[in-house]
């Protein structure tokens, strides 16, 4: 896919409220250039390429007020150490928010979450197209457990969409609306948050919002008018309460501040923006 050359802003537009960026990536300088690489040949060309304390300085110089910190291990072996780089990042970093991740199917999962939480980090980032797992595998059970356990949310790509072919695994054989019910269904105290909206099967993750209370979405690129989307806005207005805004920055092939421009665009209410530029990602992630 293409870059586009649209112009960014230099900060926040001042007529918005707040802004909590739910969906920030960070990783260590050596799996960066691994994916950036990767989305050079098989994604789309990522306009800033930076650093991981390039990426918290950029965003909050630009009037972001707080950031959720994401990342994910490529394989078995991993968590750990990326993990230990997360909260040695953000342990002096106040305005930065950052998750565990851990690889499913790995023999220690639990110890390694365990270890995470008490290291700082909040929540799990699970990424199904790139780990190559199911939401609804039996060795999930014991990460969801360990959430559960110490009442940390999860965040998980369980998207069909955007799939490649340069993955090792088929993202539409793995990955369902129907498979995030049923560990809804199976694990009421777990909080579940689906990015991208969702994707392609947005309309029925919309649903399962009026049906479970543990269900979150977030706006990741699916506001950005840069994939086929149809009926983001309308999905929003209807639930702010449970959708949060994020960017996937610096994993972006357009300006930083895109999605903000085209949110204040849609025509939303005040507290329909605070709710979704802040309110959502402080209660899902509890941000005080």
């Amino acid at each position: 896919m293409k870059a586009l050359d649209d112009v960014e802003g230099e900060t926040i537009d001042r007529d918005l409220p707040y802004v909590v960026d739910a969906h920030v990536h960070l990783f260590p300088d050596r799996v960066f250039d691994a994916i950036y690489a990767w989305f050079d040949r098989y994604g789309w060309p990522i306009r800033h390429k930076l650093r991981a304390p390039e990426v918290v300085d950029f965003l909050l110089a630009r009037g972001v007020g707080h950031l959720v910190a994401l990342h994910y291990a490529h394989r078995a072996g991993l968590a750990r150490t990326l993990n230990a780089f997360m909260a040695d990042l953000v342990r002096t970093r106040p305005r930065v928010t950052g998750v565990a991740t851990v690889f499913p199917g790995e023999a220690d999962a639990a110890a390694i979450l365990q270890d995470a939480f008490a290291m700082g980090l909040r929540g799990v980032k699970l990424h199904c197209h790139v780990q190559c797992f199911a939401v609804d595998d039996p060795q999930m059970h014991v990460i969801y457990e360990a959430c559960v356990a110490h009442d940390q949310p999860m965040i998980i790509h369980a998207g069909r969409e955007p799939k490649s072919g340069a993955y090792k695994c088929d993202p539409h054989a793995l990955c369902s609306v129907d498979r995030i019910e049923s560990v809804l269904r199976s694990y009421p105290g777990l909080r579940v948050s689906v990015p991208h909206l969702g994707v392609d099967e947005q309309d029925a993750y919309a649903r399962l919002l009026t049906r479970y209370d543990n269900l979150w979405l977030d706006t990741t690129m699916a506001m950005a008018d840069y994939f086929p989307v149809d009926g983001a806005a309308r999905i929003i207005a209807a639930r702010p309460d449970r959708i949060m805004y994020g960017t996937d920055f610096p994993i972006l092939p357009y300006a930083w501040d895109r999605e903000l421009a085209r949110i204040k665009s849609a025509g939303f209410g005040d507290a329909t923006l605070e709710q979704l530029l802040a309110t959502t990602a402080r209660q899902f992630h509890r941000i005080p």
